[in-house]
Parts: structure tokens; C-alpha cells; sequence
């Protein structure tokens, strides 16, 4: 580990673009003090933060750890600490953290942090990787686990495995995904919803069908709307992973990502629905006239029935709105998809790449 000649240990935070940028740009504001704190010594810190995709083309460790290095090779840097959102794997086990003693280098994957705290976990993990950088070199048995994981070998690598760390790193990826932004995002589907559901609702014969739907029966409605509004997403913008290769990391790797892309655009479908769900019951009280609904379903118009309408009619327009999805551009909902992320990444590479060839 160098330090700085006027005693300050200079801390370069590399952030892939988006989340892993957003989380270090508001770690680095307590960091510096925190680190001062926490290392003793009178010990000084300047933190940096770095937004590019160093990871783009690649999720191999060694090969980013040797980014790392030469990137930060080429700054006057102490301590690099790389930040990405991608899942990183380890002889078959997801990395949480890589770290180079020697070089100063560190690589945190944060999905292997799970989807809670995570900005309150980053910084830990970050915390701990720095001061252990900056402290001497220590044998496996001498350095503990700490919040980061399980020590693999030495004090190089932390992994979490068994079937509590794949769900811990797929909250993490469904977390980075921030499934709430689909939502703006499919505001075409959203309008033909609505549209949907507006018609549905003063539709009579859709009242009788109303009334004899049981709880089991609207739920089933309910599941199968929303899976066909998730399936036709992500089969209308090719969100589903395919991997060109066949090794056991390569397939896992696949699975994970298309299993966060299932759960962030079904979350992202299910949050709609139960938009769609008030609406409707809004509409439904403004709009419904009880001695018409009377006289056609023999059902005198009460809060149960209002429920029932308003939640039937969220199923029948979210079937609407699947159809006006293919209306929306890819762009919209390419967010949910790792896969489409890390290609956008290396096209941003390769024409940063193109740029400077060509000066």
C-alpha cells in the first residue's frame, strides 16, 4: 500500500454507471471522516469517486482485478475500491469481495450484499476493506469474516454460498434493478389499462361476471394476468439471458440474471396492478348506480361488491395493458434486464474506445 508524501492515503471509489455510482457518491461524503476515525494514528483520507463500466465484456475477477490495477496504475491513487452491481462468481460461489493486499485493490459485488441496507452494508464492506488495505498483511486464520462473508482463502477473497447466499445475491440484483422505475416506463400499457378498465367497469355483463367469481377464482385471474403481462414484456423487448456458453458459472450466471429480470418485472407489473386495482374502485364509486347494478346482477351494491368489481376489472385491464406494451420502447423497461445493462456498457466501451483511436 503507497501513501501520499503529505500523509494523506488518497481512496479512489470505481463505480460501474448507475446504482454502484449513486452509492458511492453518497458514501464518499462521511467516508473520509468515518475511515480517519475508525484507523487511528491521526491517519488522513481523500476519497474519489470514479463513474465508468469497468466491468463491461467481462465477469471474471482476475481480469477486473487486473482492470483495477492498471487503471489505477495510471492515477496517483493509494487505494482503489471497485464498486459493481453485477454478480460476480468464484469457483462456483458468488464473491462478495476480491482483495489485493499487495496492489491495494479491492472488488465489491453489491447484490452478494443483499437487497437490505445496502447502502448502510456497502459502506461497511468498504470500511473494512480499506482498513484491512491499509493495515499489515494477515494470515486467513488472524483476519475474521466481519460483515462482508465467509473468508475463502487468505484474506483475498469473501463469498456466501448455500441456498440462503443465491437469495441473498438475487434480492441484491432485484435491488440494483430498482424495479420501481419500471413504472413510469410503461406508460403506454399503463393508458391502455386504464382505458381498459374504465370500459370494463360500466360493462354489465362484466358485473354478472363479477358476482360469481369466488376469492380462489379472482386470485387465479390475478396470477394469470400478471404472468401474462410479465411473459409478453419480457419476450416483446428479448429481456431473457441466453449464454454462449456451457460452463456450470456461465449457466448459474444465466439463471440469476433472468430469474432478477422475472422478479423486477413482476414487481414492477404487480405494483401497476395494484394501482390499477384503486383506480378502478375509485371509478367504480363515482361512476356506479346501484339500482342498475341491482337490476341486472340481484345484487344490491355494498363495499364487498365494490372490492369484488374493482379487482376483477384490475385483471381484465392489465390483460388491456399487455397489449399496449407492445407500444412502448425497449428502452423503457431495458433497466430490468442485467444482461441488456452489461451490453450497453460494453457498446459505451467500445465507442470511448473508438474515440480515442481516432484521435
Amino acid at each position: 500500500m503507497r501513501v501520499s508524501s503529505q500523509g494523506v492515503t488518497v481512496v479512489a471509489l470505481l463505480a460501474d454507471p448507475d446504482a454502484p455510482t449513486e452509492i458511492a457518491q453518497r458514501m464518499a461524503r462521511t467516508l473520509p471522516a468515518r475511515l480517519a476515525d475508525k484507523s487511528g494514528q491521526g491517519r488522513r483520507f481523500d476519497v474519489e469517486v470514479v463513474s465508468e463500466p469497468f466491468t463491461s465484456g467481462t465477469e471474471d475477477p482476475p481480469t477486473l482485478m487486473r482492470r483495477i490495477m492498471d487503471r489505477g496504475s495510471a492515477e496517483n491513487w493509494d487505494i482503489v475500491v471497485a464498486l459493481t452491481d453485477l454478480p460476480l462468481h468464484s469457483h462456483g460461489r458468488r464473491l462478495v469481495v476480491n482483495l489485493s493486499h499487495k496492489h491495494g485493490l479491492a472488488l465489491l459485488s453489491l447484490p452478494s450484499l443483499g437487497g437490505l441496507r445496502l447502502q448502510t452494508r456497502a459502506r461497511r464492506a468498504v470500511e473494512e476493506a480499506v482498513l484491512g488495505l491499509t493495515g499489515p498483511q494477515t494470515t486467513g486464520a488472524e483476519v475474521p469474516p466481519g460483515p462482508i462473508g465467509e473468508k475463502e482463502t487468505d484474506d483475498l477473497r469473501y463469498v456466501v454460498s448455500g441456498p440462503r447466499g443465491y437469495l441473498r445475491v438475487l434480492v441484491g440484483m432485484v435491488r440494483a434493478n430498482r424495479p420501481w422505475r419500471l413504472v413510469p416506463g410503461l406508460s403506454k400499457a399503463l393508458a391502455a389499462a386504464l382505458a381498459t378498465g374504465a370500459v370494463a367497469t360500466v360493462n354489465s355483463t362484466v358485473w354478472s361476471l363479477a358476482e360469481t367469481l369466488s376469492v380462489p377464482r379472482l386470485v387465479i385471474a390475478t396470477v394469470g394476468s400478471v404472468a401474462l403481462m410479465v411473459g409478453w414484456l419480457i419476450i416483446d423487448a428479448e429481456l431473457w439471458h441466453r449464454s454462449a456458453e456451457s460452463s456450470p458459472e456461465a449457466r448459474q450466471r444465466a439463471r440469476l440474471y433472468n430469474a432478477s429480470t422475472v422478479v423486477t418485472v413482476g414487481i414492477g407489473v404487480l405494483v401497476c396492478y395494484v394501482g390499477l386495482m384503486v383506480i378502478n374502485w375509485v371509478w367504480a364509486l363515482f361512476i356506479l348506480n346501484d339500482q342498475a347494478f341491482a337490476s341486472v346482477t340481484r345484487t344490491p351494491l355494498h363495499a364487498e361488491e365494490y372490492v369484488t368489481l374493482s379487482w376483477f376489472v384490475a385483471s381484465v385491464a392489465t390483460v388491456g395493458g399487455a397489449l399496449g406494451s407492445g407500444l412502448e420502447s425497449d428502452d423503457a423497461i431495458r433497466a430490468a434486464a442485467y444482461s441488456k445493462r452489461e451490453q450497453e456498457r460494453r457498446h459505451t466501451l467500445q465507442d470511448d474506445h473508438g474515440d480515442q483511436s481516432s484521435k
